[in-house]
């Protein structure tokens, strides 16, 4: 028989709701061990959004990323950012993005506008 399932209130027992979705990965929907397997699925995301918060992307980061999975290129870029040496001053961090630079790449590349908005990690330390 299985543990009564509880909240997640600690590393501890965390670790042991990671363990025992572990064990239950693969699990058939609709069987006693799939809905388990979704309900821990649930409590950890839940804790992990409480305790192990993961941060926004950097726009520069995100922008990079975008690139690499479309195949894109720097000049690929120019007609959302401007000319060349503008879109190298971008991803250098040289120069912040503007709100029409965010619009462009918002509408053309599907970037959360919420993630260009942030400051650059290199706007941070300046």
């Amino acid at each position: 028989m299985m543990a009564e399932l509880k909240p997640i209130r600690n590393e501890a027992d965390y670790e042991a709701a990671l363990a025992e979705v572990e064990r239950l990965w693969g699990a058939r929907n609709g069987t006693p061990e799939g809905d388990r397997l979704d309900v821990l699925a649930t409590l950890i995301d839940v804790y992990e959004a409480k305790h192990h918060p993961i941060d926004p992307p950097d726009p520069v980061e995100a922008i990079r990323f975008r690139m690499e999975q479309q195949g894109l290129s720097r000049r690929d870029l120019e007609p959302m950012i401007g000319p060349r040496n503008r879109v190298a001053d971008v991803l250098n961090r040289k120069r912040g993005l503007s709100i029409e630079m965010i619009r462009q790449l918002h509408e053309r590349l599907g970037i959360s506008a919420e993630v260009l908005i942030r400051p650059s990690r290199f706007d941070k330390v300046a």
